[in-house]
């Protein structure tokens, strides 16, 4: 039977034809009247018609053979990507910086740990295996999806809560993925108690250490269950998202639940992405009284599973260790940025307590000039130091009056003074209290000023958006709260009140010393005039 296309050539080529006679005959009468009276133009007509048809009995050939079909873009040869390389090398950098930074740490026991974890990721540049983690709320399913997925019974289905205490891996060899696929079951999260939160953390962990995520629910996500979920696509981490449990639902329930799923999670999960399963199906009767028991459907899991590890495998591991080494990256600079606090706070407490004392002695005139005289530049050279910032002592000075200065425009000199006087005053022997109240208030706002510094350190010498301002605001604020200051007067009277009471005390006694040793000049008399009165 002849091809459509064979049969159109045909019906085209005929129409031609029947035009082309007609067209014919229509020019043969023309060109009989014409030759009567201009044979030339007549021939020229003549030939006009021989190329016109000529013309069109070629463009029909040159179509059928598909001259006037669209070109088809020429595909792209595809270079070879090499993102898992870059990753990789880029996951090698992090891990040296992290070597660095390791030396930095003061605290054994801290840096030992972060260097045991850094050499634990070294050696996953060479693991030859897929890790696939099962995490999900308490009793959704996931040691059923475990066991469906490894054809036999590796784990207790149906426990109570809190049966799995750990993860717990398992071997999955899928055909054509030449790499072992290692299937690790985690605690639900969600549980009740200290011991519950303690699994839920360890699967926290679990989930963020893996090459892929498959995420159970066994109905549309509850906000419990959503926040985990975001959190985890948040920092990159590849997931599915699996509706266990179907046959518990009606196909309609089915469909209306797989949509809710895909909207709520449209943003980092795409629809192919969100599975229907049943793990586990439920028995049920047959009409002759027999007990049947249902095989797990999971085929569309599998399928899915084995397509993503085929496409993106590489890539999958490549990500994951480029996500763990920033990861540690970060650990390490939790911990340095701890031991700098630490260290910048004694720094501050050195200067607070020593301006504190110098200016109860010798208080200033001006209470005002607390703003400035409080903030020491050389505490300001040290801070820095201690967050690898060289700066000069002049630097150093004319940042601290800077930071003076935005303390008295803001009015917090005058509002520490209000308050650390009514605080002395209700504590404090009134003979002190005027001597004290400087000496106090210039300790409390070193303390803010140096920690109002730290902040500036840490971001690299940069007060933020919103400037030294907000800073100070901000400083200002978490010192005022009462558990602190409590603290802080208590402290303040320990090492400045006191001293000042007892200077006092000693100044009244040699007072009192001088003046018993004048009354004594007056009546006392040498023995020789004595005698010569005698």
């Amino acid at each position: 039977m002849p091809s459509p296309r064979l049969l159109l050539l045909i019906l085209s080529i005929s129409v031609v034809l029947v035009l082309m006679i007609w067209l014919v005959s229509a020019l043969y009468q023309l060109y009989i009247q014409i030759a009567f009276t201009a044979p030339i133009l007549a021939n020229l007509l003549l030939l006009l018609l021989m190329a016109v048809i000529t013309l069109l009995i070629g463009a029909v050939i040159y179509y059928f053979q598909g001259g006037f079909k669209p070109k088809k873009k020429r595909k792209k040869r595809q270079s070879n990507i090499k993102a898992p390389a870059e990753k990789n090398e880029a996951a090698q950098a992090n891990l040296q910086a992290v070597r660095k930074q390791v030396e930095q740490i003061q605290d054994e026991v801290a840096q030992q740990a972060l260097l045991e974890k850094s050499q634990a990721l070294e050696a996953n540049f060479n693991r030859q295996g897929f890790q696939v983690v099962v995490f999900g709320t308490v009793s959704a399913g996931k040691t059923s999806l475990v066991n469906a997925l490894m054809g036999r019974v590796v784990g207790e289905v149906s426990a109570p809560m809190g049966t799995t205490q750990a993860g717990e891996t398992y071997r999955l060899q899928l055909s054509e993925i030449d790499k072992e696929i290692f299937v690790i079951d985690t605690p639900g999260i969600l549980e009740a108690g200290v011991m519950g939160t303690e699994r839920e953390n360890l699967a926290r962990e679990l989930a963020t250490e893996a090459d892929l995520l498959l995420f159970v629910v066994d109905n549309d996500l509850r906000q419990s269950e959503y926040d985990p979920l975001s959190v985890l696509a948040e920092i990159g981490k590849r997931s599915l998202l699996i509706f266990n449990k179907t046959d518990l639902y009606t196909d309609e329930d089915q469909q209306q639940i797989i949509e809710k799923l895909q909207s709520r999670v449209q943003t980092y999960i795409s629809p192919h992405d969100v599975i229907s399963i049943a793990a586990n199906p439920s028995p049920f009767h047959t009409d002759t009284g027999d007990t049947v028991q249902p095989e797990p459907d999971i085929m569309p899991l599998i399928k899915r599973l084995a397509a993503i590890l085929r496409a993106e495998g590489a890539d999958l591991i490549a990500d994951n260790i480029l996500l763990q080494s920033q990861r540690l990256g970060e650990e390490a600079r939790r911990l340095i940025d701890t031991q700098r606090r630490r260290q910048a706070d004694q720094v501050i407490q050195r200067y607070q307590w020593v301006g504190a004392g110098v200016i109860a002695v010798t208080p200033l005139p001006v209470v005002d000039m607390l703003g400035t005289a409080a903030v020491n530049a050389q505490m300001v050279v040290e801070i820095g130091k201690i967050y690898g910032c060289e700066i000069n002592y002049d630097h150093g000075r004319e940042l601290a009056f800077s930071l003076g200065r935005t303390l008295v425009s803001l009015g917090v000199v005058k509002g520490v003074v209000q308050m650390v006087s009514t605080a002395l005053q209700m504590t404090v022997a009134a003979y002190v209290v005027g001597k004290a109240i400087q000496g106090v208030s210039a300790a409390y706002l070193t303390r803010i000023a140096g920690k109002s510094f730290i902040e500036y350190f840490r971001q690299d010498q940069d007060w933020g958006d919103g400037g030294m301002t907000e800073v100070v605001k901000r400083q200002f604020q978490l010192n005022r709260r009462d558990e602190f200051v409590k603290s802080f007067l208590g402290e303040a009277i320990e090492k400045v009140v006191q001293p000042l009471m007892n200077e006092s005390e000693a100044t009244e006694e040699d007072q009192e010393n001088d003046d018993f040793n004048h009354y004594n000049d007056d009546w006392y008399e040498p023995p020789e005039r004595n005698l010569e009165k005698w």
